[in-house]
């Protein structure tokens, strides 16, 4: 079976997240700049069969698009042009940076860990990625 894998798009760094092939779990892959992130997927889906990508969809409290959109709204036009064959899905990933904080103060990670905005990125990505797979399994 292929990976599903999930994006938490930031203007300075993306945090990225796959599921396993049998698509039960997710867990964190990487973090990569804006820049470089559309060279990492053609690399990763390259290697790896992949059906979807769930990029975050950031939202303000009053549903309004959070300011990031600006940037996600054409990677994700370009991402459907440049992989055709996988579908790109949008997921509303309010909270998951408080989420991902919280998660990692609760599980008793030192300090210089939880500074990390490299793994906060990634636990983001993750909590998205979750959040999506467990919508599907309610469907």
């Amino acid at each position: 079976m292929a990976r599903i894998m999930a994006i938490d798009y930031g203007t300075k760094r993306c945090g990225i997240a796959v599921t396993d092939p049998l698509q039960t779990c997710a867990f964190g892959l990487d973090t990569v700049s804006p820049n470089d992130l559309l060279p990492f997927l053609k690399n990763y889906t390259s290697q790896e069969e992949v059906t979807h990508i769930v990029v975050g969809a950031p939202k303000q409290r009053d549903n309004t698009p959070s300011a990031v959109e600006i940037k996600i709204t054409p990677f994700v036009a370009q991402l459907k042009t440049q992989l055709p064959e996988i579908d790109v899905v949008r997921y509303d990933e309010r909270f998951t940076s408080k989420m991902a904080k919280q998660s990692l103060l609760m599980s008793g990670a030192p300090k210089k860990v939880r500074q990390k905005k490299e793994v906060i990125d990634k636990l983001s990505a993750t909590l998205i990625l979750q959040g999506y797979l467990d919508q599907q399994q309610k469907l």
